[in-house]
């Protein structure tokens, strides 16, 4: 099947020659006039995923109770800068500021929103949702565009929809893969020139067969040195929260979803969401090398456990017929659990703090 953005990306493979999977994902996701991101709505039971906080208003409300915690651990201070990079439909910023005005109303109070967000459409969007909140709420493209002073940030998915480049393993290097042309005319993966710097690979390259891909990501990194920086200026703590491994190391998990179901990669370019599994350890080496604290790497289920995700779900099921029971149960299950369809483990939950913190459930820094 051809797409509107699998035709152009072939003009321009015509023109240019073959391109690199960062600049494929880079147009998938943000081209002008066919991106994914541009043209659809991708979120929900109507679109082509759902994120934690569409799941159940549990999630947004645990990672409210945490951020209470860390602005107490931080010592309370006036004013607070709570931003979320990547605020999808608002839900989850929706969830957050209900239990912060309950948990911490001075909080509340003292904080200005910020909602780091390019896309008008998802804009209006987030306006509807945060209604009540809206006097307290700016919107703004970049992080940098936010107001100095302490911040707490979120972002929740958005690391893995930040484009990455691939190399694969070919005699004694490591070359970049590019998406070319076959004899048809179709989409596909081939070896380009571009040679990866050998000190930029894991250990156990040298021994790993032809044929290994090795995924590496300036953009998340450059992201991540823009958040530490922030953090840096006046101090804060930062939750990332993405599907990942915690180890950084080999393999291909470029991937794109279509109506809640996996889709060939090059298949249907700006019609299916492209993403690729977060590397942790990159974005903590990342934290350190920048003069911030990494609070600690978990997995997303320890981490709501441990926040108590089990007994909110019974405070909020008390009362209420065994329908809404059950839903909050299979909420739980899904957002905490392990297994083909939960995301208790396939995500993972990063935070990093100036100065360094201990913050529960994260374990004690030593």
């Amino acid at each position: 099947m051809s797409t509107p953005l699998g035709d152009k990306i072939k003009r321009l493979i015509h023109l240019n020659g073959p391109m690199s999977v960062s600049d494929y994902f880079t147009l998938c996701l943000a081209d002008p006039e066919f991106g994914y991101y541009r043209s659809r709505e991708p979120f929900g039971a109507q679109g082509d995923f759902i994120t934690a906080p569409e799941i159940s208003q549990i999630f947004g409300e645990m990672i409210a109770a945490f951020l209470v915690h860390a602005w107490k651990c931080h010592g309370l201070p006036n004013p607070v800068r709570l931003v979320e990079i990547g605020p999808g439909r608002g839900t989850m910023m929706s969830d957050m500021l209900r239990v912060i005005a309950k948990l911490a109303p001075d909080m509340y109070r003292d904080t200005s929103v910020h909602m780091i967000e390019t896309s008008e459409r998802l804009r209006e969007v987030q306006q509807s949702t945060l209604a009540v909140h809206i006097e307290k709420i700016d919107w703004h493209d970049t992080l940098e565009d936010a107001p100095a002073g302490f911040t707490l940030v979120v972002a929740n998915e958005l690391f893995d929809a930040i484009p990455i480049r691939q190399f694969v393993k070919a005699g004694a290097h490591f070359v970049e893969r590019v998406i070319g042309l076959d004899h048809e005319d179709e989409l596909v993966f081939a070896l380009g020139t571009a040679v990866l710097d050998p000190s930029l690979l894991p250990e156990g390259a040298e021994g790993a067969p032809d044929g290994t891909i090795y995924e590496f990501s300036p953009a998340r990194r450059a992201v991540m040195e823009g958040l530490c920086h922030r953090l840096g200026q006046e101090g804060g703590t930062a939750l990332i929260i993405d599907y990942g491994h915690m180890a950084t190391g080999f393999g291909d998990t470029l991937q794109a979803v279509r109506t809640h179901d996996y889709d060939p990669p090059l298949a249907h370019p700006g019609i299916a969401d492209l993403t690729s599994h977060v590397d942790f350890e990159d974005l903590a080496r990342t934290a350190i090398s920048n003069g911030i604290s990494v609070t600690g790497c978990m997995r997303q289920g320890d981490f709501l456990l441990g926040l108590g995700i089990t007994d909110r779900a019974g405070v909020l099921g008390r009362g209420k017929d065994a329908a809404t029971q059950l839903m909050l149960t299979e909420a739980v299950t899904r957002l905490a659990g392990s297994g083909e369809g939960r995301m208790g483990e396939l995500f993972k939950v990063l935070a990093v703090s100036t100065p360094a913190l201990s913050l529960p459930p994260f374990r004690p820094l030593h």
